[in-house]
């Protein structure tokens, strides 16, 4: 595409060199340029872009996008097109919005967002519709997927360029829907911006990012923020058991619904039977049996019921697709091994999502010792460290507490935020294990018969980072082996 056409709509303030020129990529990665690229050099929370400019030019980028003036000379001087915007990470994501044909408006998108229950929502509504024959997308923290090829990811959701890449790839190969899970750090970063969704799920809100964030206030902000961007012709569809809810919606322009276990709602949900092996439900005064645990679980898949009539699916088939359907990976997985035990692994890795969890366990346990493995992970908000460690305590029999990724940070100094949480009986019942094999393994070794062990914070990750170096490691393939 031309330069001139991709920078359409693009307020720029300053240009030099020719704008005829012929762009075969855009990216912010100067490793991923190429000849006759466009490079678009942003001001990063790690590094900033504007130093990479050279090696951009040297990789065969033929032109620039910035905002420093003082990149100015170094652009000039090898040869390239610059064009100066206030905000080039704004302007990435209108420059691939352009240059790849504003995919998401030939797809209906789903966007799913709040601090819990994201991926399950997401995951589920991609395997209810192509089980009912779609070619559908995904965009989630577990992979990404373009009908049935998948793609790793990095984060919850990826940056503008990457996602509109994946959208015109879903669009070309006849996609007619995509659901997203949204971040906070993603919309306070502009990554979905100019994305045309034509609906959004909100889950709930509780504590989680501060460390990004800095305030609550400012985490509902950023969140509030994709309903703020729907258009009148799209959905919302919230969790009105959430006392946040309501604010999500206070400024939308969609046509807003609710799903809900205790209070009014246009898709309600109840839990009839509790059991290991599954719930049964009632959705919209239909029974309907699921093999997922959770009274969390409940509200899920009661927004998965809820968007897909709000999609057009027909009733019966999504209540007969819902009862088919197994766990997401990692969340509230399940594995039974000699006597008796089962090793439940979930993702849960906030206060909110963990108090969940073991109480979910607790109240279908029938009275088995519940025995929780988990830590909290190095770099992150340290303020909900002593919270979790209180929650487990509160729940489980037994606490054994262990690293989750400490990245940069010593998983004893993490232990030690842990334990200001738990008094002198929590701490009678805790064991303190750095080593996450040798965790997992020690609790279910030393597990009473009939016992659930709960690993949680990792859930699907397959890796470890500790002091900064990524290595392989899957909790279920150690609970495997353990059981």
């Amino acid at each position: 595409m031309r330069l001139d056409n991709i920078l359409k709509g693009i307020e720029v303030l300053e240009t030099t060199g020719r704008q005829d020129k012929d762009i075969t990529d855009v990216t912010s990665d100067s490793r991923q340029c190429s000849v006759g690229s466009l490079f678009i050099a942003i001001d990063g929370f790690e590094s900033d872009g504007h130093a990479y400019i050279r090696k951009a030019a040297e990789a065969g980028a033929c032109a620039a996008v910035y905002s420093k003036p003082e990149a100015a000379e170094e652009i000039a001087s090898l040869g390239l097109t610059g064009i100066r915007v206030a905000d080039s990470r704004a302007a990435a994501a209108d420059i691939a919005g352009n240059f790849f044909g504003h995919p998401s408006r030939q797809l209906n998108l789903v966007g799913v967002t709040g601090t819990n229950g994201k991926t399950t929502i997401a995951t589920l509504l991609y395997r209810l519709f192509s089980g009912m024959g779609y070619c559908c997308g995904l965009l989630s923290t577990i992979a990404n997927y373009v009908c049935n090829d998948r793609f790793e990811t990095t984060n919850t959701t990826q940056d503008p360029i990457t996602v509109n890449r994946l959208l015109r790839m879903m669009a070309d190969r006849g996609c007619e829907y995509c659901f997203m899970e949204v971040s906070s750090h993603a919309l306070h970063q502009g990554r979905v911006r100019g994305l045309h969704f034509r609906g959004a799920v909100f889950t709930n809100i509780t504590h989680d990012h501060l460390d990004y964030h800095k305030t609550f206030s400012e985490y509902i902000r950023c969140k509030k923020l994709l309903f703020d961007s729907l258009e009148k012709d799209s959905f919302a569809l919230i969790n009105s058991d959430d006392r946040n809810a309501s604010i999500m919606v206070q400024n939308t322009a969609a046509r807003v619904y609710r799903y809900s276990e205790g209070s009014m709602a246009e898709f309600k949900v109840r839990i009839v039977e509790r059991s290991l092996e599954g719930y049964l439900l009632n959705i919209n005064g239909t029974e309907v049996w699921t093999r997922f645990i959770g009274d969390y679980n409940a509200h899920n898949i009661c927004a998965v019921y809820g968007a897909a009539l709000l999609l057009g699916a027909d009733r019966e088939e999504v209540l007969r697709s819902i009862s088919a359907m197994g766990p997401v990976p990692g969340r509230m997985e399940y594995f039974k091994g000699q006597r008796g035990i089962t090793a439940v692994v979930d993702y849960a890795h906030t206060p909110d999502a963990l108090e969940n969890v073991l109480r979910t366990l607790r109240e279908i346990s029938g009275g088995a010792p519940v025995i929780a493995v988990f830590g909290c992970g190095g770099n992150r908000d340290r303020t909900k460290r002593p919270e979790m460690a209180a929650i487990g305590a509160r729940y489980a029999d037994r606490l054994v507490i262990t690293s989750d990724n400490p990245r940069f940070e010593k998983p004893e100094d993490i232990i030690g935020d842990m334990k200001e949480g738990l008094d002198a009986e929590g701490m009678a019942r805790s064991i303190f294990i750095t080593n996450r094999r040798e965790a997992i393994r020690t609790a279910i070794m030393t597990a009473p018969d009939g016992a659930i062990v709960l690993v949680a914070g990792k859930g699907h990750e397959d890796y470890q980072i500790v002091n900064g170096v990524k290595s392989h490691f899957d909790d279920k393939e150690i609970i495997k082996e353990a059981l």
